[in-house]
């Protein structure tokens, strides 16, 4: 699982270049602390997703608690997450901000597609890249 050089400074005027974990997808993503909750901003092509940015910290604590292997298992807002995975705890009403850490109503999901490069970005955890089935654990 090596990890690929990444573009970019995660600022607005610098934004990160990052794939998805299987490796097919190029996007963007900054953080914007002035944003109204904090925010990491996601650019996919024309769409904009945003995330609570403070998902980056609790997702890690959450990973290094668990302290193994956990599942991606990204999904569209509009369909359930499965159980057990990082998509489903982004959703979940237990998880630190009690429910969605998404933030655009319609551009919830893909929560498990789109922060754990980020997290791996700033080293703070190691994701799979496999074609499918990818997993995340802390650092």
């Amino acid at each position: 699982m090596a990890k690929a050089a990444v573009k970019g400074k995660g600022t607005k005027d610098s934004p990160w270049v990052l794939l998805t974990p299987p490796g097919k997808s190029e996007y963007m993503a900054y953080r914007d602390p002035a944003a109204d909750p904090p925010a990491l901003v996601v650019t996919v092509g024309k769409t904009e997703l945003r995330y609570h940015l403070r998902c980056l910290d609790d997702l890690q604590v959450m990973l290094k608690a668990k302290g193994d292997w956990m599942p991606l298992g990204s999904a569209d807002e509009q369909k359930p997450a499965a159980a057990g995975t990082v998509e489903a705890w982004g959703r979940a009403k237990d998880n630190p901000v009690g429910g969605w850490y998404g933030l655009k109503k319609g551009l919830r999901g893909r929560f498990a597609n789109y922060v754990p490069p980020v997290m791996e970005a700033l080293r703070l955890a190691e994701v799979e890249h496999n074609a499918k089935n990818n997993r995340m654990k802390a650092l």
